[in-house]
């Protein structure tokens, strides 16, 4: 069973997601003080969850956060495959499904909610490519 990771990376918050290819389960968000520090939790949760794979956000539309998600991805240390995927209008899709259900915005649950969604997006997209 593949074990993967998935990431929204935020300039405050880190999204996090964990599926072992039969369920996908949103995990405490990494609350980013500098890029290592948040680059060095990330790389632990992949230790601890023994991921093979870890899937990163990357917003299409907005050049200068890909370079920045893309620097991001280059600090975490780890021998998996990477594997970046559209995450165009995921945050959109997250907001109106929660709306009204999650009040408080800046606690990191909105983040991983949105890496949970990646991650089912990336498993649907390997199911039926």
């Amino acid at each position: 069973m593949e074990k993967i990771i998935a990431i929204d990376v935020g300039l405050k918050r880190i999204g996090v997601a964990f599926s072992d290819s039969r369920v996908v389960i949103p995990l405490k968000a990494v609350i980013r003080k500098n890029r290592n520090q948040a680059a060095k939790e990330v790389q632990s949760l992949l230790n601890e969850f023994k991921a093979d794979v870890l899937v990163i956000g990357l917003p299409l539309t907005n050049e200068e956060m890909q370079r920045r998600i893309k620097h991001f991805s280059k600090l975490i240390n780890f021998e998996g495959k990477k594997v970046f995927i559209d995450e165009s209008y995921t945050s959109a899709e997250v907001e109106e499904e929660i709306k009204g259900v999650i009040k408080h915005k800046k606690d990191g649950r909105i983040d991983s909610l949105v890496a949970k969604k990646l991650l089912e997006n990336y498993l649907n997209k390997r199911i039926n490519p």
